[in-house]
């Protein structure tokens, strides 16, 4: 298991690594000078479970993005809005003065809804229709806001290849690398998600709080986020609270209708579930399988880490077709860099 100070040294490392050298700059900073005279020191530094599994320094920077959000602290304010300056000497004032507030933050699960993996998710569905046909209803675990849920409703430039509806408030353009997709017309029928904790969009501090999970200095995620945000407002995502096997295992037993493929999707979520649940989920679509038909179809595309650390990698199973995994493409995991294989 990895502690809080050497998962906050390793994950500043990342942030650099993946763009946000600032956002790194803040967890290093943070790693050497907290201390346990805070409750957020306490609960960070002799964290109880492994912080790498528990996404410490997301909690932590997100909190301390939030407060800089919120402009009631102006030295914090003024860092954020310059990406730099001399942070040791206002962390851990900032942390003293929320400490409550702080580690009430950060004994929450984050939630966050990246939007720019819809670049990877949609060319899937798109290869998806390709065999199946267009129609499909979309079933997507561990969906937070839901914001991915009106992916079709997103504008993209994939390699070149434009799809999607081109005035949308969402412009996707991943750096693609790679064959283009094949383009197919995808039409949803219906489409709902699970999640333990949803995102309910209508609370302003749990919109603050999604919006906190964003990087500091990453103008395009924000800009995605919250355009993506908008459109939730004119199609609300139906996203419900639930376990989600117990919720995946019901889904999976109602009536599915002729020429409809099912399609259940996942990104960047079974790293937060126990290895039970993920077991199960295995279980459940391959039983599911068994039943689906050339008339009913049913599919999975997934965009996860396969090892903890690396790149993601989005994999399809269709089922009649046995259910082998077919690796589709690789990942940044925000989805920015598409590597396509198809």
């Amino acid at each position: 298991m990895t502690n809080g100070f050497d998962h906050l040294i390793k994950q500043a490392g990342w942030c650099r690594t993946l763009g946000s050298p600032f956002t790194g700059d803040v967890l290093e900073t943070l790693a050497n000078t907290l201390t346990r005279q805070t409750q957020t020191g306490r609960l960070i530094l002799d964290w109880p479970g492994d912080a790498d599994n528990d996404a410490i320094s997301m909690r932590i920077g997100g909190g301390m993005h939030a407060l800089a959000r919120r402009g009631t602290e102006p030295a914090l304010t003024a860092l954020y809005d310059k990406q730099g300056g001399d942070l040791a000497a206002v962390l851990p004032g900032i942390v003293a003065a929320h400490d409550e507030w702080l580690a009430a933050w950060i004994e929450r699960v984050p939630q966050t809804n990246e939007v720019a993996r819809a670049g990877v998710l949609w060319p899937g569905l798109m290869e998806i229709a390709r065999r199946f046909g267009p129609d499909m209803e979309l079933l997507e675990l561990g969906a937070s806001a839901g914001l991915n849920l009106n992916l079709d409703r997103f504008a993209y430039d994939l390699g070149g290849v434009r799809t999607g509806d081109p005035a949308s408030a969402v412009q996707i353009r991943p750096e693609w690398s790679g064959p283009p997709p094949a383009l197919a017309p995808v039409n949803i029928i219906s489409r709902i998600g699970v999640d333990r904790d949803p995102v309910d969009l209508s609370d302003p501090a749990e919109v603050e709080r999604l919006t906190a999970f964003v990087w500091a200095g990453m103008s395009e995620r924000m800009a995605r986020l919250e355009g993506a945000l908008a459109l939730a407002k004119a199609y609300p995502p139906q996203v419900e609270k639930a376990d989600l096997v117990d919720w995946l295992a019901t889904r999976l037993a109602l009536p599915q209708a002729a020429g409809v493929t099912r399609v259940i999707f996942h990104s960047i979520v079974f790293q937060y579930i126990p290895e039970a649940s993920r077991a199960q989920v295995e279980a459940l679509l391959a039983e599911a399988g068994t039943h689906a038909t050339a008339e009913r179809p049913l599919a999975r595309l997934q965009m996860e880490m396969i090892t903890f650390g690396e790149a993601p990698e989005l994999r399809l199973q269709l089922w009649p077709g046995g259910g082998a995994h077919e690796l589709l493409a690789r990942v940044h995991p925000h989805g920015t860099k598409i590597g396509w294989l198809g």
